[in-house]
């Protein structure tokens, strides 16, 4: 897939923006299933399209491993959000991102920690170079 670096960033900007809002009404600390639908209405209301819990399978070999992963979000299918809420975003995390962003085939990638005060210290921005 390939998308232009203009776009990629107004959408990942767009999608900050939203968790931005999200982190400032719900404040930091809840656990991460509350702050997926504040997200998810975020996004709508900025008119991204998104898929919740989109399977993605991956091949061993010969074997294939149908639906072995659930992404937590995917935004105008370009963009992976793992939504996070942990005490600091640790390189397992972005591992496991970057394994996503390489078996689905998407060109970026955001990890949010909503367990911070100032969002912008738990945005973490990848891209895939496949």
């Amino acid at each position: 897939m390939l998308v232009d670096d203009a776009r990629l960033n107004h959408l990942t900007g767009n999608i900050i923006a939203g968790a931005i809002e999200v982190l400032r009404v719900m404040g930091p600390g809840l656990l991460e299933s509350p702050y997926m639908p504040c997200l998810e209405y975020e996004l709508t209301q900025r008119g991204l399209a998104y898929v919740r819990q989109q399977a993605i399978s991956l091949t061993y070999k010969t074997l294939r491993l149908d639906a072995i992963y659930k992404l937590d979000l995917v935004v105008e299918d370009t963009v992976i959000v793992e939504v996070k809420c942990v005490e600091a975003l640790a390189p397992v995390h972005r591992a496991q991102l970057l394994t996503y962003m390489r078996l689905a085939k998407k060109p970026a990638g955001l990890l949010i920690n909503f367990n911070v005060p100032r969002l912008m210290d738990g945005v973490k921005r990848l891209l895939n170079t496949y």
